[in-house]
C-alpha cells in the first residue's frame, strides 16, 4: 500500500516519538504497576498510598512533570454556522518524559486531532479525518526556580490533516514555555505558544498565538476543578478565540491502572463569526508513574 506525503508524515513523527521512549524508557518491555499499597518508595502501609496518590494528582495537573501520561480529550463544540453545527475533536496527547541528566528533563507533547465536523450551511458537506499535529518539546529543570516549575523549547506543526478543511497545510514552528506553582492544593500557571508556518501547501499562512492561563484546587479525595482558556489569537486574520472551561477531574484506579476523568463545560467568550458558541469535554488520562 502507497502511503500518501501527509500519512508519512505522521507515521514517521509518531514512530521516532515512540522508539526513543522506548530506547530512553526501556518500553519495549512489559509495563507493569506494583500493587497499590506498594507503589510508593516506602513500600509501606495506607499513609504511604495516600501520599503517592496526592503527589500523582499534583503531576497530572503540571504539563512538565517526569510522568508518562496518554491523554485522550473528547470535545463537542455547538452552534457553529448558520445550521449549528457541531464539531466532535479528539485529541490524542502523549506525553513522554525523558531525563537528560540530574538537573534536566525534556517533557515531548504530541497533538493528534481526529475530528468530525457536520454540514455548517447549505451546500456544505460534512468533514472527517485527521487534524495538523503540534509536537512540544520542554527542556525543564528537575526542580522548582524560585518555587516556580518551568519549562520551554520549540513547537512543531505538521500539516497532517487529511482535508483542507480540517487543517492549515503549512509547516510551522515556534517557541513554546510553561511556569506554575504547585502549593496548598493549588495549581496556577500559564502554557503558551507561538507558531509561524514556513512552507506548505495552504492558502492562508500560519501566524498564532496560545495562551493558555490554568487555575486549580485539589481535595484530599483526589478531585480537582480548574479553570482556564484555551485562547488563541490569530495575527494574520486578527481575530481571538476565546474558549473559558471550567472542569472537573477525578482520580481513580481501575484495577492497578491509575486514571484520570474529566468532564468540563466550555463557553465562547469571543470567536470568530460562525464559530462555535459552547461546548463539553470528556477526557481520559491513562497514567504511568515510575
Amino acid at each position: 500500500m502507497k502511503l500518501e506525503p501527509k500519512q508519512l508524515t505522521l507515521a514517521c513523527v509518531l514512530a521516532a516519538t515512540t522508539a526513543l521512549a522506548q530506547n530512553d524508557l526501556g518500553l519495549d518491555r512489559p509495563l507493569t504497576l506494583a500493587p497499590a499499597d506498594a507503589i510508593s518508595s516506602g513500600g509501606g502501609g495506607a499513609g504511604d498510598e495516600k501520599a503517592q496518590q496526592a503527589e500523582l494528582v499534583k503531576k497530572t495537573l503540571n504539563p512538565v512533570a517526569s510522568l508518562i501520561s496518554v491523554p485522550i480529550q473528547n470535545n463537542w463544540d455547538f452552534g457553529i454556522g448558520p445550521d449549528d453545527a457541531m464539531k466532535y475533536t479528539a485529541n490524542i496527547q502523549p506525553v513522554i518524559p525523558f531525563s537528560l541528566s540530574k538537573d534536566w528533563n525534556l517533557i515531548t507533547r504530541t497533538i493528534l486531532p481526529v475530528i468530525y465536523q457536520e454540514s455548517r450551511f447549505a451546500g456544505d458537506d460534512s468533514h472527517s479525518g485527521l487534524g495538523d499535529v503540534l509536537q512540544s518539546f520542554f527542556l525543564s529543570p528537575k526542580e522548582p526556580v524560585g518555587g516556580w516549575i518551568l519549562g520551554g523549547g520549540p513547537a512543531l506543526l505538521y500539516p497532517t490533516a487529511t482535508d483542507s478543511v480540517l487543517g492549515a497545510g503549512k509547516w510551522g514552528a515556534g517557541p513554546t514555555i510553561v511556569a506554575l506553582r504547585q502549593e496548598h492544593g493549588f495549581t496556577y500557571g500559564v502554557l503558551a505558544n507561538h507558531i509561524w508556518s514556513y512552507a506548505g501547501w495552504g492558502d492562508n499562512d500560519v501566524n498564532a498565538t496560545f495562551l493558555q492561563p490554568f487555575f486549580s484546587y485539589s481535595t484530599k479525595t483526589y478531585t480537582t476543578f480548574t479553570v482556564n482558556t484555551e485562547t488563541t489569537y490569530d495575527w494574520t486574520g486578527h481575530q481571538w478565540t476565546v474558549p473559558v472551561n471550567f472542569m472537573l477531574n477525578q482520580m481513580l484506579k481501575v484495577g492497578k491502572q491509575p486514571i484520570s476523568l474529566q468532564l468540563g463545560y466550555r463557553y465562547y467568550a469571543e470567536g470568530p463569526s460562525g464559530g462555535p458558541e459552547w461546548g463539553l469535554r470528556f477526557a481520559v488520562t491513562f497514567l504511568f508513574p515510575k
